[in-house]
């Protein structure tokens, strides 16, 4: 360890924070927000501005909390303000209050430089870090100090280390210190287990924090309410009514500049493996016996391991054309931009039923919603079945909404049929109302401890072990993507493999969001 005032041997000899203490010990201390990558794209333009917003939302009093930035870059405070400052609000709706708050807020911002594998920087954050809760006056041990790690994977395990062993916090006063990782985690599965090994080592389970932002959505997080707390959801949301469910994530744009990064992990690994797949978890996972977070995890765990192996003929895979034009793609590159699968549960609930998970760029729409359909009605009087199903939609984003397709008598004087809907437009009905970027919603319960909306270790292992194999064999170019244009549907393909797992789609009836 390095010498110093200010001693790092005490830290040291402490393995982890009592959980028990984590949750029932009051939490008086200042709080120290240290955000590693600070001068990166991600901090930029996510995590400083989540944290401005809950700044101004009053959940970061500026008599408690102090946010520190830490990178590589040698920059000052100064220097590291102006260049957040521009994303922290809408120019075109910035008013003088809201100047105001900027100010105030960028004087909570200090910055550290420093490398990521040396401890010097850290014992230079730690104290920094230090000296700030000292001059609020807190005891030793009843200080917070969370670390967000918006940092590329591969340092995550020296950063950890480091974090360890130079900047801890003792948890005997009902301090703690807790990390937020960013996803990717891992590649495939043993390279998962091997990062998820690696900071268990340092950090126990309580104080890890793996964020995935689907799952600080607005209408992600309505999915439990919408299934437990409606009377009508509870004897319909099975086998014995829902033919299909398809989970689906659109951009109407490239890789744009993010050519080289996105090759190394594709569709699946960037947007299915995590996004869709924690969606397709809390639409059928089985009702928790409590809303405490280790009881909703136990629950995607159990449907995440009643997944059957997926199978090929249950797969499509597209690459765009022009996507290798990018320059930092390889001229070979077999990686996938648009991907459909059918995942297939084995229990009582689901059988039988196909769960189709689909994502692509470069399509013709943007958008990303769930889409329950019902099975035909039996004895069908009205002879309205070609008319389409019903189905429930919900609306992640853009427009978040959700709406029940039904059917219904055409208004005059014929008994014609014709679908329309029942409709939850939030914009309409919610006027007023800002929801909040699922960043603020997921560090505000980092702060809070609570983890009901994170990834836990086991839930990460079972959700590898249903891609790995596929994704090994794209790696080894045994499956290949088949082209598609720009600005289409995506493979043809796909459609056919939607029409084979059962889905009907509905012709002549077009959703369109409500006006104000």
């Amino acid at each position: 360890m390095g010498s110093g005032g200010w001693s790092i041997e005490k830290r040291s000899g402490f393995r982890s924070e009592s959980f028990s203490r984590d949750i029932d010990a009051p939490e008086t201390g200042c709080l120290s927000i240290v955000v590693l990558g600070a001068s990166g794209d991600l901090a930029k333009k996510k995590t400083f501005p989540a944290l401005f917003n809950l700044y101004r939302e009053g959940f970061l009093p500026s008599d408690e909390v102090y946010i520190f930035g830490y990178a590589r870059t040698k920059i000052s405070d100064e220097e590291l303000r102006n260049r957040i400052r521009g994303f922290l609000v809408d120019n075109k709706a910035a008013s003088s209050k809201h100047s105001d708050d900027v100010v105030k807020f960028l004087q909570l911002i200090k910055y550290v430089s420093g490398s990521y594998d040396t401890e010097e920087g850290f014992q230079r954050l730690d104290k920094e870090i230090s000296e700030h809760e000292i001059s609020k006056n807190s005891y030793e041990g009843s200080s917070r100090r969370l670390f967000y790690l918006a940092l590329p994977p591969s340092v995550y395990p020296s950063v950890c280390k480091l974090i360890r062993h130079c900047c801890m916090n003792k948890s005997d006063l009902g301090g703690w210190t807790r990390i937020v990782v960013e996803k990717p985690f891992g590649k495939d599965l043993e390279s998962a287990e091997k990062l998820s090994a690696q900071i268990g080592e340092l950090f126990d389970e309580p104080q890890i924090y793996r964020i995935d932002h689907y799952l600080g959505k607005e209408l992600v997080q309505n999915l439990l309410v919408l299934r437990f707390a409606n009377r009508f959801f509870l004897p319909l949301w099975n086998r014995d009514n829902i033919d299909n469910v398809q989970v689906i994530f659109r951009e109407d744009f490239g890789t744009e500049g993010r050519g080289g990064y996105f090759d190394e992990y594709g569709i699946i690994r960037d947007i299915i493996q995590n996004h869709l797949l924690q969606v397709f978890c809390l639409v059928a996972m089985e009702k928790p016996i409590s809303l405490k977070p280790e009881h909703i995890r136990d629950e995607k765990v159990k449907v995440l391991q009643s997944v059957l192996p997926i199978e090929d003929k249950e797969v499509v895979l597209g690459q765009y054309e022009g996507y290798r034009d990018d320059s930092t793609v390889p001229d070979n590159s077999n990686t996938p931009t648009f991907a459909t699968m059918v995942l297939r549960i084995h229990n009582e609930r689901w059988e039988g039923v196909p769960f189709i998970l689909k994502a692509g760029k470069a399509l013709n729409s943007r958008k990303a919603e769930i889409r329950v359909q019902f099975k035909d009605v039996p004895g069908d009087i009205f002879k309205c079945q070609k008319q389409g199903r019903n189905e429930f939609v919900i609306r992640l984003q853009p427009s978040e909404a959700m709406y029940m397709k039904l059917t219904v008598k055409q208004p005059g004087l014929e008994m014609s049929t014709v679908q329309s809907e029942l409709d939850l437009s939030y914009r309409q009905r919610y006027q007023g109302v800002i929801i909040p970027e699922a960043y603020e919603r997921l560090i505000l319960d980092t702060i809070r401890g609570d983890q009901q909306h994170f990834v836990r270790r086991d839930e990460l292992k079972a959700a590898w072990e249903i891609f790995t194999p596929i994704l090994h064999r794209i790696d080894n170019g045994e499956f290949k993507p088949i082209p598609y244009q720009p600005g289409s549907r995506g493979p043809v393909e796909a459609d056919e493999l939607l029409e084979k797992a059962g889905y009907v789609q509905t012709h002549g009836y077009i959703w369109i969001p409500p006006t104000l």
